[in-house]
């Protein structure tokens, strides 16, 4: 043999290095997440938002954390026909195609305008910790962290405000479970307190008030966990994929074909030119 060829084993070893993964190990017989037998999982009654977190973070959470975590996937699976990601879930179950490509269609609008807040807000919320921790008093931090934010991203700031609810329901019980578990030592609390700040010095610069919504209560959430911003964004995800899921099954029961974002009997509102002939060509 060529002494200058790779040896099998050495082969081997780059062939299953293609792919590396803390995540997950498998072999006949055997599966792993993160060092976690599935089947002592399975035993100990492990749940699905649990799960989510030792597969994002690699740690198993307290029953505490997993409980925080899954109300704030809860409170976020739906919202409605008017959401666009649910309307257009919808419109593709009628086009004849499966639940996963009618999921798959509307996870793929869920970006930086309709799915991106909570992200944003965790991201505000850290920066305004950050500034926190360099010394900066809450105020200060909060009005720096703004005006940072509305200089590079807009004066729309994620997580606070709803088109449709002038209070959103969904936030006070949230937040009341984040103060709960705080005075359980669970998680800190701050962000909680950052989130009010924020929402305080909305109404005191903008005249009105602009409660914090679903988006800036779930982040007050992701943040009091330690999830990564980016990671909120996912979490919603996962999240509305269950409100998703069951529009675009309760829109494949009704048998409806092709059904469109106006009904039929109904047409768009043209604005092009008058009515014209087609010049004479060649």
């Amino acid at each position: 043999m060529d002494k200058s060829s790779p040896s099998a084993d050495t082969v081997r070893r780059e062939d299953e290095d293609w792919w590396r993964t803390s995540i997950i190990e498998m072999k006949p017989g055997v599966i792993r997440y993160r060092g976690y037998a599935v089947e002592d999982l399975i035993a100990q009654r492990v749940g699905l938002a649990q799960m989510i977190w030792v597969m994002t973070r690699g740690e198993l959470p307290g029953r505490a954390q997993a409980r925080l975590l899954e109300a704030a996937l809860m409170a976020a699976v739906d919202h409605g026909p008017q959401a666009p990601s649910i309307a257009i879930a919808r419109m593709a179950a009628t086009c004849g195609v499966g639940l996963n490509s009618a999921m798959a269609s509307a996870m793929n609008v869920l970006g930086d305008v309709h799915g991106g807040a909570g992200e944003q807000a965790v991201a505000l919320y850290q920066d305004i910790a950050a500034r926190m921790e360099d010394g900066a008093a809450m105020a200060e931090a909060v009005k720096a962290g703004l005006a940072s934010f509305v200089a590079l991203q807009g004066k729309v700031i994620p997580g606070f405000g709803h088109r449709f609810h002038p209070v959103d329901p969904r936030s006070a019980p949230l937040l009341a479970l984040v103060d709960e578990a705080a005075g359980q030592g669970v998680v800190s609390g701050r962000f909680a307190a950052i989130g009010r700040a924020v929402e305080a010095h909305l109404a005191a610069t903008r005249g009105r008030a602009i409660p914090m919504n679903i988006d800036g209560a779930t982040a007050v959430i992701y943040a009091e966990l330690g999830f990564a911003a980016p990671l909120a964004r996912g979490l919603f995800c996962l999240s509305r994929s269950v409100g998703i899921l069951a529009h675009a099954w309760e829109q494949a029961q009704e048998g409806v074909r092709i059904k469109g974002p106006i009904p039929r009997d109904s047409t768009w509102t043209y604005d092009g030119p008058a009515p014209r002939p087609v010049p004479p060509q060649g």
